[in-house]
């Protein structure tokens, strides 16, 4: 009884043990809160992204070599805006590694981005129409309306907003690869493998099935294409035509282009009417790709037509290498034809007929071995001649033809010794003579009409400067207009200044126009689609301008300036 009696001692360590939290129980699954999911496709935008698609966005409204519509405008604006949202997004993330902001801060600075793009966008519009405006008047075109504005405008915003959402589809689909990953590696690791199971499949479908199935429709539209005649184009009954009677290449095998170059040739009225005197009925020979094997035979029956129509006995032989569908400018062969009366053989042959930019990317040795075959076969029969009884050779390439022709000799030496006279239009940016001519040409003169000294090579960005040029006549002449992407792109514009956009400009290259990197080359390249619908003279288009390169190079017997300016009339300048 005593010891109950008696209080216990003071616990002195209830003051330290009332300071350590109890443990809470344990709550159950059904308590815990759900996983917060990312939102990746309905995410909001990134400021960083943003700021850099706007400022992108803009300089797609700086002008480049040729003008655009109102939708394609806005197409290119788009897809540029895109790229600049997706490097403004890769410098948000590396940004955020190392600093951390409160939503106050991105809010704050979202509303100092608003003030400052808003108004540069504007003003960049009003500038861009404005730029169009004058880049149409310098190439003869006639002014855009105002009101392409809003097309410009829908379309670059449908054309990012689509690329986003493939963006962003992209990425939820490597956040689901990932969270699989995760179950048997790091997290870290799991996001990597995901990235590159993505990658690896966008590039096949994009690659095995989507560009893939493109050429194979590309291919199968121009067979069909090729296997038609166009219209008001009828099998010749001349026996100086392949194709017509007597001939030895059957008119079902010329091709499309094959047809039209056979019966595109002026009438002997025609050309009398324009000589003023008798004219002799023109020889046109062509050979398509089903009209022999190999590209060998295909010359070969060259020379044997040649030889039937008696070809070599013209005051005029022109061998001519065509675009990659088999193509040849009716204003370039009628320009011989109405020089010379009639009393000319024009000769070219099939490699392909497919489109030249497709034929540029798919294969180029077929071009060059076409080249190749046909100008060796028709120099071989024509140096068996007695000097004194050959015609006069010539040569001219177009496009992916000049390439053909470049590559057979190599160096400018042995093309200025080729022929009596060789006359290229619009040379690619790959021909390997024209980088050396324009590499070494003589100081100061610019890049768009290089001088050269030593060599009988004249270029011209426009072909009335060719009129009444002092000095020899030169043997090899390059048309290339100042505005023709197909001469002036080139890789290295992504991260280097062009030549031609330094010091003095050529005269379709407004002043306007400035380099940005990767900006500049995106424009230039989107300039090569539609290079090829400029007016005469401009952007890859270059028609009766053909005349004065000819006129140039191997102009008749008497011929004047004043003839020149009727012929180009004549053809329809």
């Amino acid at each position: 009884m005593r010891d109950e009696l008696v209080a216990p001692p003071p616990d002195r360590f209830a003051p330290l043990r009332a300071r350590i939290p109890r443990p809470r129980a344990a709550a159950s699954v059904a308590d815990a809160p759900p996983p917060i999911r990312p939102r990746i496709v309905l995410a909001p935008l990134s400021l960083t992204g943003a700021g850099l698609a706007a400022f992108f966005f803009c300089l797609a409204f700086t002008p480049s070599l040729l003008p655009r519509t109102g939708i394609l405008q806005g197409v290119v604006a788009g897809i540029t805006a895109a790229m600049g949202y997706a490097l403004g997004t890769a410098i948000g993330a590396l940004i955020r590694l190392r600093f951390r902001f409160s939503g106050r801060a991105v809010r704050i600075w979202w509303r100092v981005l608003a003030v400052l793009l808003l108004p540069m966008i504007a003003t960049c519009l009003v500038l861009g129409v404005r730029w169009q405006r004058e880049l149409r008047l310098r190439l003869g075109m006639p002014p855009a309306q105002e009101y392409d504005i809003v097309r410009t405008v829908g379309a670059s915003l449908l054309t990012f907003g689509l690329l986003l959402l493939i963006a962003r589809l992209l990425r939820l689909a490597t956040h689901g690869c990932a969270q699989v990953f995760r179950l048997v590696v790091p997290d870290r690791a799991a996001y990597c493998a995901g990235t590159v199971v993505v990658a690896v499949l966008s590039y096949s479908a994009f690659d095995g099935l989507l560009v893939a199935h493109l050429f194979a429709v590309a291919d199968r539209s121009a067979a069909v294409i090729n296997n038609g005649t166009g219209n008001g184009v009828h099998r010749p009954s001349s026996a100086l035509r392949s194709g017509g009677p007597e001939s030895l290449v059957a008119w079902d095998t010329l091709g499309r282009q094959g047809r039209a170059f056979v019966a595109g040739a002026p009438s002997r009225q025609q050309l009398s009417g324009f000589a003023g005197r008798p004219a002799t009925e023109p020889i046109r020979l062509y050979a398509g790709l089903a009209s022999a094997g190999t590209m060998r035979e295909r010359a070969d029956l060259i020379v044997r037509e040649m030889d039937r129509t008696g070809a070599f006995r013209r005051q005029v032989v022109a061998l001519f290498t065509p675009t990659g569908t088999g193509w040849v400018d009716n204003k370039v062969t009628q320009s011989l034809e109405y020089m010379y009366a009639g009393d000319t053989a024009l000769v070219s042959m099939q490699y392909s007929y497919l489109p030249s930019w497709i034929a540029f990317l798919g294969d180029r040795s077929e071009v060059v071995d076409a080249a190749s075959a046909l100008i060796t076969a028709v120099r071989g029969r024509w140096a068996e001649l007695p000097a004194a009884h050959r015609p006069k050779l010539l040569l001219f390439g177009e496009s992916l033809g000049t390439y053909g022709i470049e590559a057979t000799f190599g160096t400018a030496e042995d093309l200025v010794d080729a022929a009596d006279g060789v006359l290229m239009e619009g040379p690619t940016f790959a021909n390997p003579i024209h980088q050396r001519l324009t590499r070494d040409r003589a100081a100061p003169s610019p890049v768009w009409d290089p001088v050269q000294t030593g060599l009988p090579v004249d270029f011209a960005d426009d072909a009335t400067e060719l009129r009444g040029r002092p000095g020899a006549r030169p043997t090899v002449v390059y048309l290339q207009n100042s505005s023709d992407p197909i001469v002036w792109w080139n890789w290295d514009i992504m991260w280097r200044k062009p030549a031609w956009l330094q010091g003095a400009r050529g005269p379709d290259v407004t002043p306007a126009m400035h380099w940005f990197p990767w900006v500049t080359f995106w424009q230039t390249t989107c300039d090569l689609v539609f290079a090829n619908q400029a007016p005469t003279g401009h952007g890859h288009v270059y028609k009766s301008a053909t005349v004065d390169g000819w006129a140039t190079v191997a102009p008749p017997a008497g011929w004047t300036v004043a003839d020149t300016v009727r012929l180009r009339h004549q053809l329809g300048d």
